[in-house]
């Protein structure tokens, strides 16, 4: 059990897990996807003020701030991030959803994460 703690530990440094998450003693998922540059990648493209952790972030995206108050529809957000095209056809940001780069399970994680926002 020690080891496994001490792993668990380990993981929560390097997904940089919000302070809430880590006293709870988990790490918070949809952080991790959109972190993950092999996943959602979000820091390419948005800043996320007030994160420490989110380091070398883009600027092309809005800054994800005030997120409840930005979309007070959850459904709205994660469309948009299922497939952005389809309120911008020329939009940028990929179709995370649509072209099967991110599972259903992992927008909604996203999606819980930026809602906290």
């Amino acid at each position: 059990m020690r080891a496994s703690g001490i792993a668990v530990v380990g993981l929560m440094a390097v997904a940089g897990a919000s302070v809430a998450w880590a006293q709870q003693g988990r790490v918070e998922p949809g952080k991790v996807v959109s972190f993950d540059r092999e996943k959602g990648n979000c820091l390419a493209c948005h800043g996320f003020p007030g994160l420490p952790d989110a380091e070398q972030t883009g600027n092309s995206g809005p800054p994800m701030i005030a997120m409840q108050a930005r979309y007070p529809d959850r459904k709205l957000l994660r469309d948009k991030i299922w497939d952005a095209t389809a309120f911008h056809p020329r939009s940028f940001m990929p179709p995370f959803g649509k072209h099967g780069v991110l599972s259903e399970e992992e927008i909604d994680q996203v999606v819980d994460f930026l809602h906290g926002l």
